[in-house]
């Protein structure tokens, strides 16, 4: 894998959340989400996003029903992640995101964040989680 910056994403359709983390610590940290349906501004703002941290990979959430069978969700960030590859041409690596959203729910309650600031904040915590999973996954160089 190497040493750098890596940037992941879960996806949604109106809001996707974003974490940033550095291979050598294997720690992620939440960014603000970005909030939008209009694909030209979300990929604006990715663009902005991956200037400023200059990931050497960028990870997707896949989302798998429990029982790890594909659903509509999947399709779209399976395609999520192919735009991600051909508007930036950098590694994109797809994580199992099961039970993400329901973990960052736990982890903000925990902290005493409710209502809409744990709306706002959900999606990139869940990035966060799917970008922890990807480092214990990935081998170390």
């Amino acid at each position: 894998m190497g040493a750098g910056t890596v940037m992941a994403f879960d996806f949604g359709t109106r809001r996707i959340g974003v974490a940033v983390g550095e291979t050598e610590v294997q720690l992620a940290h939440p960014l603000p989400g970005i909030v939008g349906e209009i694909a030209q501004q979300r990929f604006a703002a990715i663009e902005a996003l991956i200037l400023e941290w200059q990931p050497a990979h960028l990870v997707v959430g896949l989302p798998l029903a429990t029982d790890g069978a594909a659903h509509p969700m999947t399709a779209r960030a399976q395609r999520f992640a192919r735009q991600l590859y051909g508007r930036f041409g950098l590694p994109v690596h797809l994580v199992d995101e099961r039970y993400t959203s329901v973990d960052a729910q736990a982890t903000l309650t925990q902290q005493g964040v409710y209502g809409k600031a744990a709306r706002d904040q959900l999606d990139s915590a869940a990035a966060q989680l799917i970008l922890e999973q990807w480092f214990l996954q990935e081998p170390q160089a």
